[in-house]
């Protein structure tokens, strides 16, 4: 999917090997630690060419053998960018190499305590998010302006447990909201039986799509709630939105997820469901807070206060700053 998205802004792509070290078993280290190695001799190659003044990492495996290559070549200054609020081994393991650290929020400091230079951006987000009112949002998917909208966020290629709690209750729930879902492209068989099987009348309340890119920010700016896993994205767009959110943090991926939702919980802006509960409570948790306009009015003001909209623009600047410096030094 980033090669996509990356290619969609004309922006040139460019693929190594890597495998992931941390957290996986002793069967697959010894693959996991040639492809890395191979991967190093692949970015040593790929920055010989390009010659990068700056150097911009956000996380994962891959971004190991590129750093670990620039620091071999003595080439470019780095910015690492933490989008969760708890780190993963990868950018643990790259900030003590970087020249300066952004982060989402004021709370991921703590896991930084000896870098001299780290700054609190927010989350980016590309232009044009805000780009419709809310009767505007909802004209694009034909809903109704004066009924509940429920956004549920499947995830790019589909969160299983929260799409299958999900066609459970759409019987009853559509009673009384309308629903907005993206499911996930792996997922769509599933949801596309899920809406044939539903009468005509609740087929109208009821707009599935496998993946939205464009009409994404009409899906936020349409919805009074959401519900969703709990990614980096959900620290900054539903911020962004004021969206209150109903978070499921994805069971098998560490903390991060966990952190994330906890986070958005202590500031009153979500509600946290455990991945094995999803399916009981689900719809009491949707229609307790649609029915709670109050409480509900206060998730949304806790949620916007979190908003940091020039985070692009700030991130945008620190790697301008370091492209200079980097310039100044040779």
């Amino acid at each position: 999917m980033e090669a996509d998205l990356v290619r969609r802004e004309g922006v040139r792509f460019v693929t190594i090997p890597a495998g992931q070290v941390h957290g996986v078993s002793l069967r697959a280290l010894p693959g996991n630690l040639w492809r890395l190695s191979r991967g190093f001799l692949a970015a040593l190659s790929v920055l010989r060419r390009f010659r990068p003044d700056v150097l911009l990492f956000t996380g994962g495996y891959l971004a190991v053998p590129v750093a670990l290559a620039a620091r071999v070549l003595r080439q470019g200054k780095s910015l690492v960018y933490v989008p969760d609020i708890q780190p993963g081994w990868a950018l643990k393991t790259l900030a003590r190499f970087a020249d300066q650290i952004a982060l989402t929020v004021e709370d991921s400091r703590q896991y930084f305590p000896a870098h001299t230079d780290v700054r609190v951006t927010g989350y980016p987000f590309r232009p044009g998010l805000q780009a419709w009112s809310k009767p505007e949002a909802r004209e694009v998917f034909a809903l109704k302006p004066d009924m509940p909208v429920v956004l549920v966020l499947g995830g790019s290629k589909g969160a299983h447990s929260i799409n299958q709690a999900l066609g459970a209750i759409l019987p009853e729930l559509l009673q009384q909201v309308q629903v907005l879902h993206l499911s996930g492209s792996q997922e769509w068989a599933f949801v596309e039986r899920s809406r044939n099987n539903l009468p005509p009348e609740l087929q109208a309340r009821y707009r599935a799509f496998p993946y939205l890119h464009k009409e994404m920010g009409a899906a936020l700016q349409a919805a009074d709630l959401v519900v969703s896993r709990a990614g980096a994205s959900t620290l900054g767009e539903y911020s962004l939105f004021g969206l209150p959110a109903i978070l499921v943090p994805y069971p098998y991926a560490w903390r991060y997820q966990q952190v994330n939702a906890q986070y958005l919980v202590q500031q009153g802006a979500a509600l946290e469901l455990e991945d094995v509960h999803l399916a009981q409570q689900l719809l009491p948790a949707i229609l307790v807070l649609l029915s709670d306009r109050e409480r509900r009015e206060g998730m949304r003001a806790a949620m916007k206060s979190l908003a940091r909209p020039q985070a692009a623009a700030e991130i945008a600047g620190l790697i301008h700053n370091l492209a200079a410096a980097s310039k100044a030094r040779h």
